[in-house]
């Protein structure tokens, strides 16, 4: 899972309803109106892709220093958990497999991770680094890993050998963590946390998934399209599209997960969304947007929903209270809890 990644939601504005969700104004049922507010913004490079924080206040000053404080909570949470970080904390628990009084969010983030592989069987598993390194170099060598490798690498992925307190974080030896499934989520919330204690009520936060806050700068609730993975990279947004543009109310976020654009072979048969139990990609899906409360969640439950065959997508949306967006290998869309 440590790869570089592109945004697959594509920013848009407009009205739409959400059933799943609370209730929202309609438009012109504003807390202010556009004109009333300043919008800045922050490009950045971050966990190995663009990150994009887009914010507004009255005050222009407070919202240029509120996005200030954004960048470096971002930077905290890399040096914490970036695998593209050589000093980051995370790889030196990789090198290690030890690391003493772990920082409170990086204890959250692997906390979160173990619910959501203990509720789903081991679907999502943050110890899964060693059969992406394997992958990866059989991609370098233009071939397939053979199935004794994959039996190697697979015995060295268990979230339940992960042994992580307050005191210290421990691995088994040839056991090593990617976050790149989550972290990017965290860093959502968190900077959306941030951004709340210093007053401010309106905006994107994109860090690779995407988290908000109150209305788009037309003063309608945000909007996103979704890349159509079988039509060349066209963003599904319009309102005649098979799935139209999802709407994210506020303090939702939405993430994606696709087999678009990391690839082990050029069939797409063996992508970067690996099955932590058999070792290679599941072919339900091309891709799946979840939407929920916490970005971090949704960014960890994209790749629970690839593992999973269509009969079982609604239930496991309602167990999990999210809403969901799906396109299957024929270029099929499923919306499950998204209006």
């Amino acid at each position: 899972m440590n790869t570089t990644r592109r945004q697959f939601l594509g920013f848009g504005m407009g009205l739409a309803a959400v059933s799943a969700f609370p209730k929202l104004a309609a438009a012109g049922q504003t807390r202010e109106s556009a004109d009333a507010l300043a919008w800045r913004e922050r490009v950045l490079q971050g966990f190995g892709t663009t990150l994009w924080l887009r914010a507004a206040h009255a005050d222009a000053g407070r919202v240029e220093h509120a996005l200030d404080r954004a960048v470096k909570r971002i930077r905290m949470i890399e040096a914490q958990m970036s695998l593209f970080d050589d000093n980051s904390a995370l790889r030196r628990l990789n090198r290690s497999g030890r690391l003493d009084r772990p920082d409170a969010g990086l204890l959250q983030v692997l906390q979160l991770s173990t619910r959501i592989a203990a509720d789903s069987g081991g679907a999502f598993d943050v110890t899964m680094q060693p059969l992406w390194e394997l992958w990866d170099g059989a991609r370098r060598d233009a071939r397939l890993p053979s199935a004794r490798e994959l039996s190697r690498a697979t015995a060295q992925v268990n979230w339940r050998a992960l042994d992580a307190s307050r005191e210290r974080v421990l691995l088994p030896r040839g056991f090593s963590l990617s976050l790149n499934g989550i972290a990017q989520g965290y860093a959502a919330d968190a900077v959306r946390g941030e951004l709340r204690t210093l007053g401010i009520r309106d905006a994107m936060l994109d860090t690779g998934e995407t988290a908000v806050l109150g209305l788009a700068p037309d003063r309608t609730p945000w909007r996103f399209g979704i890349e159509d993975v079988h039509a060349n990279g066209a963003v599904v947004s319009g309102t005649g599209s098979a799935t139209p543009a999802i709407m994210v109310p506020d303090a939702y976020a939405a993430a994606t997960s696709s087999d678009a654009h990391t690839t082990f072979t050029a069939d797409r048969v063996h992508h970067h969304i690996l099955d932590p139990r058999s070792g290679d990609s599941p072919q339900y899906w091309s891709s799946v947007t979840v939407v929920a409360r916490s970005a971090a969640l949704a960014d960890g439950l994209t790749k629970v929903f690839f593992m999973l065959p269509k009969e079982r997508v609604a239930a496991a949306a309602s167990h999990w209270g999210v809403g969901v967006a799906m396109q299957d290998k024929r270029g099929q869309w499923l919306r499950i809890g998204l209006a």
